[in-house]
């Protein structure tokens, strides 16, 4: 059974102090670009087990929670039924966090979802080694790997290889996709870039909560880190701060870990460092649906790794949600009240900018 700081403080509500906040415990969830980080998330949500969890995204469109859950939705937080709240990163990590334990109702537990091409160890020193490591306490950092489409070459990426070597756990995904021998091998590989990896196996980002939460993993090491080496084997770390998994503009939790406010680009040049390219497209007119299937088939560069949306098709009411993650994509039909413009995001590694939105340009109608 999970526990949670609540337990054992909630009697001591008498008294006028943060008690029943402090030592928070927080999990990270990262994972490279479509290993179904929001899926895992959604998942926790949708069955944790009389927890109230804070969760703290980039943006509410991130959370696929049914829309029976929600209650209400104001600038920066979003409630939900089941006693949940959604707090975006608008203005930096640490701003986040406080808007979480300075709330008044009973808070159990916290989860930070970072971006596909984040490096989590920034975001896991803000909790270690900021005034937040009075208030809060780092649980564990999750990561989550796409089983079908990770391979090696991943670590062309800085993000992809740190988003290994600082998990506590790694989480197999979307196991269904790949043969029992993929699976073994891969397990191998992740063993021999960080020996003794605690690995556990999901399906659509199910896995048994209590091996995930309140896990209570000892962060001295990375603590000991930023007193050590002064991030110096990891100064790559602000080059992905700008990109996302969705389908507008991101707010990483990395853009404020030393206070510091920066631009928010369509682009993000930036990434171009680790080989990474962010491409956003926004337009009123709709797409040829033909012609978009043309597009992904035989135009789209088989470099992109990511790409989501809300998409809208000519002589089609609906809009639909657009997804795709390596090779696999799908449309659904968006039943929530979007704006009927085209917002799509495709992030892939040494892009072509200017062709990609010319192809796309040649789409609409």
């Amino acid at each position: 059974m999970l526990t949670s700081d609540h337990n054992v403080t909630e009697d001591l509500d008498i008294i006028d102090v943060d008690v029943p906040k402090r030592g928070m415990p927080v999990t990270i969830i990262t994972g490279f670009l479509g290993s179904g980080k929001t899926t895992l998330l959604n998942y926790i949500l949708q069955n944790q087990q009389n927890l109230k969890v804070a969760v703290l995204v980039n943006e509410f469109g991130d959370i696929n929670i049914d829309s029976q859950l929600l209650v209400a939705v104001d600038e920066n937080m979003m409630e939900l039924s089941n006693g949940c709240i959604c707090c975006t990163i608008n203005d930096g990590l640490v701003d986040a966090v406080y808007n979480v334990l300075e709330r008044s109702d009973r808070i159990d537990y916290m989860i930070v979802e970072t971006t596909g091409v984040a490096d989590p160890l920034p975001i896991a020193l803000t909790f270690l080694g900021t005034e937040l490591q009075h208030l809060t306490r780092l649980d564990s950092i999750l990561t989550v790997v796409d089983s079908e489409t990770f391979t090696s070459d991943h670590f062309n990426s800085d993000a992809a290889y740190a988003q290994i070597m600082y998990g506590d756990i790694i989480i197999l995904n979307k196991t269904d996709l790949v043969t029992e021998e993929k699976l073994q091998e891969l397990e191998a590989f992740i063993h021999k870039t960080k020996t003794k990896a605690r690995i556990l196996r999901s399906h659509l980002g199910i896995v048994p909560l209590p091996l995930i939460l309140d896990v209570k993993i000892d962060q001295s090491v990375i603590a000991s880190s930023q007193k050590g080496e002064g991030h110096n084997h990891h100064a790559h770390h602000h080059h992905d701060h700008d990109s996302r998994d969705s389908q507008e503009q991101c707010q990483d939790p990395e853009c404020n870990h030393e206070h510091n406010h920066h631009e928010h680009h369509h682009h993000s040049d930036h990434l171009e460092n680790d080989g990474f390219v962010s491409i956003s497209f926004q337009s009123d007119r709709a797409f040829d649906l033909d012609k978009f299937q043309n597009f992904l088939d035989k135009k789209l560069p088989i470099d992109v790794f990511r790409a989501k949306g809300i998409l809208r098709f000519a002589n089609i009411d609906n809009s639909y949600v657009f997804q795709l993650s390596g090779k696999r994509y799908e449309l659904k039909n968006d039943d929530r009240d979007q704006p009927l413009n085209n917002q799509l995001v495709i992030i892939g590694r040494n892009l072509h900018r200017e062709k990609i939105l010319a192809d796309l340009n040649d789409c609409l109608v």
